[in-house]
């Protein structure tokens, strides 16, 4: 029981400071919220998701997690149907409770559905470098492989 509280503090911990190095904004917070307010799970749970344009595109049902801790996806859900956004692919507005991703309604439309029932295999190279190409990104390992070529 004390693991899995520890594990909970601990995931909790790392959302606000993987959040903050996202952000580019020290580990106190989004510069949108009052200093010292908290940022937590729950402000993007439930937070609307827009594409270019302002088009709708659901909520953000869920966020999934590396093994070490640092958020690599969120997952868009509307009307049953959930849609894989890599972190990196929104920026967000804490304070409305809204991310915006910088694709149009139409390359979205393109991006493969699933349901709760068979979530697709996250971290097999095939489905990273198909669902980051969706949003014009590279998954992240070829992100830091090439940060450490430029070094």
């Amino acid at each position: 029981m004390f693991k899995t509280a520890l594990r909970a503090v601990t995931a909790l911990g790392l959302l606000a400071g993987g959040m903050a190095l996202v952000l580019g904004q020290p580990a106190s917070g989004p510069k949108d919220l009052k200093a010292g307010t908290a940022l937590r799970a729950k402000t993007i749970l439930g937070a609307k998701v827009d594409l270019k344009g302002g088009a709708a595109a659901g909520t953000i049902e869920d966020i999934v997690f590396d093994d070490e801790g640092v958020i690599d996806y969120f997952i868009v859900s509307e009307g049953g149907k959930l849609v894989t956004v890599p972190w990196e692919a929104a920026k967000f507005n804490f304070e409305k409770r809204i991310a915006t991703i910088n694709i149009t309604q139409d390359e979205y439309r393109k991006i493969p559905t699933y349901t709760t029932e068979k979530y697709p295999q996250f971290y097999t190279p095939t489905y990273e470098t198909e669902i980051y190409g969706y949003y014009n990104l590279k998954p992240g390992q070829a992100r830091r492989f090439e940060r450490r070529m430029r070094r």
